[in-house]
Formats: C-alpha cells, structure tokens, sequence
C-alpha cells in the first residue's frame, strides 16, 4: 500500500489530496486521494498536483515517477460542481495552463499506473504521462461534449496525436468510452495488464528507468515531445544534437566503459 509522505509546504495538510511515496532509489508515486469522489479533480487537488510535481522535477534523487488513482479508479474526470454555475471570465482566470504546466513540463519520465475510470480531465491527465499502463477495467473517455462544453486541458490535441483524427474525432464528439484494449490498438495505451499487476508493473519500470542515465532519459523525452510537432528534418536535428551533448556526459563515459567490461554500470546523472 503507497502510505503518505509530507507535501510540499504550501500545499494544504487538512486536505490531503494527494499521496507521496518513495518506493525505491530514485522512484516516486504520486496517489489520487479521493476515493469518495472517484478522484474528480478539483481546485485543491490540481493545485497540490501542481506543487508535487513541481518539487519532484527539481528533486536529483527523482529519476521516474508513477502517477496512480489507485486500484478501482483512475481519476472520474474534473469537478463539475465547480464549474456549473461559472462564466467565461471566471474560467479564463483559473489559468488551468500554469496548474498543469509543472506536469506537462516536468524532465523526469511519467508512468501514468491506469485502473478504473480516466475519463474527462483524468484522461488528459493521463495523456500528460509519458507510458501508459491500463488495467483490464480501465476505460477513456472525454465525455465533455455532454455537459455542453469540450476538453480544455489538452484531450483534443494530445488524443489526435496519440490515436490520429478520425478515432480522436469518434471520442470528442460521442462522449463514449473505449475499453483499455482498444485503447492500446489505438495507440492510446503502452500495455493492458491483470488489475492487480498495473501498480507492480508500473513501479517494476519505474525502477527500470531509475537506473538509466538520468540525463539521456531527460534528452530522450525532451527530444520525442519536441519533434512532434516539428518537421521530420528539424527532428532529426534536435536528436542529432541531443546525442551530440550525451558525450560530454559522465555517464555516458560510464556507461560504455562499464559494457567493455562487462560490468554493470553505475549512473550518477552527470
């Protein structure tokens, strides 16, 4: 079981909706804590989001993270009550960009451990991840159109890129949700797991990519969100470039030293 860890500071210590834990070397969870409410994503909880991501991108010792709702559900979408009676200006003024920045920004590769409901904002907070796990009962959806309104923190750009346009377009407009399995023929999800495996799993790759050179998997996620949306030239540029300056690194003198002896090698992230 993830048991707490202290939050960062400002964050509120009568609500915690968030769980931090240190697993292992180099490997952080962060928990949904909001069972009674499938883990709607609210005001408080993006902010402490926020923050925890915050601090686990400038924490050294951070080398990958998981980021789970638990065993049941992921996380049931945004909370409805709070925008219902909002106008357009109120909307505008939550600034949900800056919220989620930190998560969409963060260097360290993000494990998203998927059980349950993703739907609406928990399924972009998913697509902010770098590898998906789903568990045989989760499910995806971006159901907005619905409730009158469209996804805002990044379902319809994330999903077309993820899935194409024609399936991204099949989700947005009908509001139905796709099963894990068809989410990974789309495209959407990295794995389809027993439920009780997609934590162990996800923590088991999480220490996996722990023990790789810090700095190259910080250049490979780097490189891979960058040239998306770039021409297949300027792409082939940045990762030119990005495996040019892996070799002024310690790690990779380590690395290749370390397989010309046969060694197992010792990655300090520098």
């Amino acid at each position: 079981m993830i048991s707490s860890a202290p939050l960062p500071p400002s964050a509120s210590p009568t609500a915690p909706e968030i769980l931090l834990d240190y697993p292992s070397d180099g490997v952080a969870v962060v928990r949904l804590n909001r069972p009674e409410a499938t883990n709607a994503l609210s005001l408080t909880l993006q902010a402490q989001l926020s923050e925890v991501f915050g601090t686990l991108s400038a924490d050294e010792r951070v080398r990958a993270i998981v980021l789970t709702g638990g065993e049941r559900v992921f996380a049931a979408g945004g909370d409805i009550k709070s925008m219902e009676g909002c106008g357009a200006i109120e909307i505008m003024q939550r600034h949900t960009e800056r919220v989620w920045a930190p998560i969409e920004r963060c260097p360290k590769p993000i494990i998203a451990a998927v059980c349950g409901y993703a739907f609406g904002g928990g399924a972009e907070l998913a697509m902010h991840c770098d590898v998906i796990l789903a568990g045989q009962s989760a499910s995806f959806s971006q159901p907005e159109i619905r409730i009158g309104i469209m996804p805002g923190i990044g379902g319809t750009q994330r999903l077309v890129r993820a899935v194409g346009k024609f399936n991204a377009m099949r989700i947005l407009l009908t509001g139905k949700a796709v099963s894990a399995e068809e989410a990974r023929i789309m495209g959407l999800v990295s794995q389809v797991l027993p439920d009780d495996q997609v934590l162990p799993e996800a923590l088991k790759m999480a220490q996996l990519i722990a023990a790789m050179p810090p700095l190259a998997a910080m250049q490979i996620k780097e490189v891979v969100l960058a040239g998306v949306d770039a021409s297949l030239e300027a792409a082939l540029m940045l990762e030119r470039k990005a495996n040019q300056l892996l070799f002024a690194t310690r790690d990779q003198k380590e690395g290749m030293q370390a397989f010309i002896e046969k060694r197992k090698p010792e990655f300090k992230g520098n």
